[in-house]
């Protein structure tokens, strides 16, 4: 009798394992009340789990049974909140309803309510009611927060609302301003929170693992601590391929037609049609606005946006950022020329072409200061030209990576067009950097105006800042070897003399050191290709080595941190601090976190032409790591268009999705930026399918016709 019992019990289990349901034990019913596209009932009507579906919370409350719980779910988030009175709350309290309620109009004993709008406020765990699976003070991302405030305090409520620092745990501690966002009623088995919780999927809820456990934790408290299976979907916006996945065939020809195609789905090329209304919004401060599939995409004739903005709404959409600056311009027209030559796509060129002449001869660029032979800014590339905030200013490295990404751009398109204002630019560029091979980070034209060029000529300064500093050293290597003048070369190797006396623990860096470090490889690498000493390669391979040493075996660069007083925009050092300057995407070294803005985009870019300088397998076996690594994150997202085929700025190769701290100011952990970061990975990709380097394949460039006369006139040669 026994063993039939027991076969009788293990055939039971077997049933329902096979069944597909993630309850264990017996199987209570999940009455709710919801818009039928919410995301938690989505996933509970997929699981086979025992539920019933209404659509307002009184036919959900009348249709209950003994020992069923009650979910009320949100609808039209966040414009409404549930219609839930007194009576309702007392009905559920009476009957000992295990009920969970989210973003209701009314809350009992909350005193005076206000919905609020989360500037920089982040959802932290306050409570150990999660269990060991989630620890409190663990941050998640909770995408378009609104959340009801009210006047009474919550005791010890299991979420909530802060402004905190840190990468994935709040490393300050809560401050002394909460708001609960989850809490259970005093006296009942009634969860509440104060805001929505259960459109986790289209919301972009992040990381995705920890809102698994929130839900699976709620509901096991709901069905009084029955055991949960782990909570499944498929994530809106995600990887392309897996960190375990085999890669196709062509994975990486693939991967730069979804990179090119981005700009299109994304709507960065501005139309003719719409060039005066971006001007118009821009003009009255507005700097963004909601994509949409109706916004008209350009030729690359007018210019191209700079990015995808990093905040996420409600409905997990982006903002586009829609200031036109130089860098980006010349950055994607690059990227658009070298994917065109690998697609063989003569479309892609044509837009390529069209960006380039946008930006040197049909746009303000190169016109009034900037044009004039007697004003010392002459010949440079302004920042932007979108306001005169942005027109004013001249960075050293974004005029760099100008003229880099447009070198690379009249290569592929075999034209002479542009050499003329190239070389001028890189003349301007050596006329404003110091004695001592240094520019610092940025002159504006009010200052070439009171000081002239000769001033900055003579400037006795330092800068030890391979940000700013590093790729105007790769320009005048490059003009060296294309003009063969001293002068070029001198102030680049002088300039990379003091930096390497320095390195790397004197560096000035900006977000991180691992992106100083990364910015260092692109002129080290052509100053063997000019002077290949062993002095010269020692330098190189020492940093191509740091860089090596931050490697994961998932291929990805992990951002490191220096010492806090050397950095310019280093992590938050309070909760206070937290979103009010450019900040690290980590909180401590260690933190899991790629940055596809400012170091990983531009060691792929180093380490590339690092592998063609040495000519070391361990350096190409890295590259291919590298490449890897970015196939596999770049974005996939049929629900999204204006992101599928990006490249986020923040990558967390442990979880494997994209977070990271949202601490920075302007260009935070979700942004994608058309030039920086889509414009040198889809073109890097590019040149590794054309079997090439930058160097190599602007070699032959023929600027040098242009050098001479421009010359005389620039440093005012007799």
């Amino acid at each position: 009798m026994d063993k039939l019992v027991k076969k009788i019990l293990l055939l039971c289990a077997a049933a329902l394992l096979l069944s597909g349901s993630f309850i264990y034990g017996k199987q209570n019913k999940i009455v709710i009340s919801s818009d039928k596209t919410n995301n938690l009932y989505t996933i509970i009507q997929n699981s086979n789990l025992d539920h019933s579906w209404y659509d307002n919370p009184k036919n959900a409350l009348q249709n209950l049974r003994d020992g069923d719980v009650l979910l009320i779910l949100a609808n039209n988030y966040p414009e409404e909140r549930t219609k839930i009175d007194e009576e309702f709350y007392r009905i559920i309290k009476e009957k000992r309803i295990r009920t969970f309620i989210e973003y209701p109009s009314y809350i009992p004993n909350f005193g005076f309510e206000t919905v609020k709008t989360a500037t920089k406020e982040r959802v932290v765990i306050n409570t150990h009611f999660f269990k060991s699976e989630l620890d409190s003070l663990s941050i998640l991302g909770l995408n378009g927060l609104h959340y009801i405030s009210g006047e009474t305090k919550i005791e010890s409520p299991y979420i909530v609302a802060a402004k905190v620092a840190g990468f994935d745990k709040a490393i300050y501690g809560l401050p002394e301003k909460t708001d609960p966002l989850l809490f259970k009623l005093p006296d009942t088995h009634i969860l509440v929170s104060t805001t929505c919780f259960s459109n986790f999927v289209s919301g972009r809820y992040a990381p995705q693992q920890k809102w698994g456990t929130i839900w699976k934790r709620i509901l096991e408290y709901l069905f009084s601590g029955k055991e949960i299976r782990d909570l499944k979907w498929d994530p809106e916006v995600k990887v392309t391929y897996r960190k375990d996945e085999k890669l196709p065939r062509n994975y990486q020809r693939k991967s730069i037609k979804n990179g090119i195609e981005w700009y299109a789905n994304a709507k960065m090329l501005i139309a003719d049609s719409f060039a005066d209304s971006l001007q118009n919004l821009i003009n009255s401060g507005i700097e963004g606005i909601e994509w949409n599939e109706n916004i008209p995409l350009g030729d690359g004739s007018n210019g191209s946006m700079e990015c995808v903005f990093s905040e996420i709404d409600e409905n997990g959409s982006q903002p586009l950022g829609i200031i036109v600056r130089g860098d980006c311009v010349s950055e994607t027209a690059m990227a658009y020329a070298l994917s065109g030559t690998v697609l063989k796509n003569k479309e892609l060129l044509n837009i390529s072409y069209n960006l380039l002449d946008f930006y040197l001869f049909n746009s303000v660029a190169t016109k009034n200061e900037y044009g004039n032979p007697l004003h010392p800014a002459y010949g440079l590339i302004p920042w932007g030209i979108s306001n005169h905030n942005w027109y004013k200013a001249s960075y050293g490295d974004d005029n760099a990576r100008f003229l880099l990404a447009s070198i690379v751009t009249s290569e592929i398109l075999k034209t002479k067009r542009w050499n003329d204002k190239l070389m001028r630019s890189l003349l301007s560029l050596l006329r404003t950097t110091g004695q001592n091979g240094f520019r610092g980070s940025r002159i504006d034209l009010n200052h070439f105006e009171e000081n002239g060029w000769e001033y900055y000529n003579e400037r006795d300064i330092i800068n030890l800042s391979p940000h700013f500093e590093a790729y105007l050293w790769a320009c005048f290597i490059w003009a060296y070897n294309q003009t063969g003048d001293e002068l070029f070369l001198e102030k680049a190797e002088k300039g990379i003399g003091i930096m390497m006396e320095n390195y790397p623990h004197k560096l000035i860096w900006t977000n991180g050191l691992a992106q100083e470090k990364a910015r260092m490889l692109l002129p080290l690498s052509w100053l063997v290709r000019v002077r290949n000493t062993p002095e010269n390669r020692k330098m190189l391979l020492k940093v191509v080595n740091d860089v090596l040493s931050l490697q994961d075996k998932s291929g990805a660069i992990r951002e490191e941190l220096g010492s806090i007083e050397m950095g310019k925009y280093p992590p938050p050092q309070s909760n206070e601090a937290y979103g009010t300057n450019e900040a690290s995407l980590i909180a401590k070294n260690g933190d899991p976190v790629s940055d596809l803005l400012y170091t990983t985009n531009f060691a792929f870019l180093g380490l590339h032409e690092a592998s063609y300088a040495l000519d070391d397998p361990k350096v190409k076996k890295a590259v291919n790591s590298l490449a890897e690594f970015l196939c596999r994150i770049q974005v996939k997202s049929d629900k999204h268009p204006e992101l599928h085929g990006g490249w986020m700025r923040a990558f967390d190769f442990e979880k494997f999705e994209h977070w990271g701290s949202n601490a920075d100011a302007g260009w935070g952990a979700w942004a994608i930026e058309s030039g920086w970061t889509q414009g040198w990975i889809t073109s890097i990709l590019s040149l590794r399918e054309l079997n090439t380097s930058i160097w190599d394949l602007t070699e032959r460039s023929e600027i040098e016709a242009n050098f001479l006369p421009l010359k005389k006139e620039m440093l005012k040669l007799k």
